[in-house]
């Protein structure tokens, strides 16, 4: 990554690794395993029902990607989020979840792949409403929250296959749900509206902004590991990015627009309380430093660093056992990126 202003010479460059896939790439994700901390999961983006999802590993000897075909599976779809169970410690079966028509759970071995649940949260048929995205939560690895085109988000037992709960939660379609904590979770909706949950008190929820535009989409939604009170929203078809404090809802401490065109996808920092990345259609990868405080953020904040890739970033993934490293995908191309 490139800083602004450029680092003293005598710096060594950056280290970008490329994986090329035989496909559009849209879903992505690392490893949260110890023994496989090199280990990305990505998914195909085609028009069609077949899709596919590979897990590929980076050598770091080599600086080679190494694909195996057996680790690659057939995904109704494509695949709109790729998780890993959260399990630093390999101490749990290695299973990886996906979304799309369905929440599916997957179990993978050395040499294969299998299907362990297909989770439908719809009781009254066969069919589900489309899923937008899901989270797994660290602390409370049995639960999954997915988020719906059919205003709902459902919070699954996976270890029981059951819906725990199933909640209304938005007017309109929810685009994208985070875990803020063991019981509490957030989700953003083409409402407009960024909702908090707390699963003691179903029956209510607390609206942390409404996006002052009416009928404009929120559509991306991260929550600050490091630092609960903090979390970040992308609005659709914006280059602009709100940063919200829970403390103080509706209005943002901060609006971050130096992007030039649309943003798609943010990261908080898995290691810092105050570091983010954003990545969008202006190609750029963006890293923010925003103040602890609550004290509003001037919206003229700079990024410290950025990166320019050869085409329209779709996603971007930050590394939760390597700090120093953010996958992004663009095109048939998944990069990872030393920071």
């Amino acid at each position: 990554m490139e800083s602004t202003p450029p680092h003293h010479e005598s710096q060594k460059k950056p280290t970008i690794f490329t994986y090329e896939a035989p496909w559009q790439i849209y879903g992505l994700n690392w490893s949260v395993r110890n023994d496989k901390k090199f280990r990305l999961g990505i998914g195909s983006f085609l028009e069609d029902y077949g899709n596919k999802v590979e897990l590929v590993d980076l050598n770091e000897e080599s600086g080679e990607f190494q694909s195996d075909p057996r680790l690659v599976f057939d995904h109704p779809y494509p695949a709109t989020k790729i998780m890993f169970l959260p399990d630093k410690e390999c101490v749990k079966p290695d299973l990886m979840a996906t979304s799309g028509d369905y929440l599916r759970i997957w179990q993978i071995y050395d040499d294969r792949i299998e299907l362990k649940s297909l989770l439908n949260g719809n009781k009254n048929s066969e069919y589900s409403a489309p899923l937008t995205s899901f989270d797994w939560n660290e602390l409370d690895n049995r639960r999954i929250g997915t988020s719906s085109i059919d205003t709902t988000c459902t919070i699954w037992d996976i270890e029981r296959e059951i819906v725990d709960t199933q909640l209304i939660a938005h007017d309109k379609e929810v685009y994208d749900i985070a875990w803020g904590g063991v019981g509490v979770f957030a989700s953003v909706s083409a409402d407009g509206s960024v909702r908090v949950f707390d699963l003691r008190d179903k029956e209510h929820s607390t609206i942390i902004y409404e996006n002052p535009q009416p009928d404009t989409p929120l559509l991306r939604l991260a929550w600050n590991k490091q630092d609960p009170r903090f979390m970040a929203a992308v609005l659709m078809d914006s280059n602009k990015i709100v940063v919200l404090d829970i403390r103080y809802p509706t209005f943002p401490v901060a609006e971050l627009q130096k992007h030039q065109a649309s943003v798609n996808a943010l990261a908080w920092a898995p290691h810092s309380t105050c570091h983010m990345c954003s990545a969008g259609d202006d190609s750029q990868a963006l890293i923010w430093e925003l103040n602890n405080s609550s004290q509003p953020v001037m919206d003229d904040l700079n990024p410290i660093l950025s990166y320019t890739s050869e085409a329209e970033i779709n996603q971007l993934q930050w590394s939760s056992l390597q700090p120093d490293w953010i996958a992004i995908a663009f095109m048939n191309k998944m990069q990872i990126l030393r920071v």
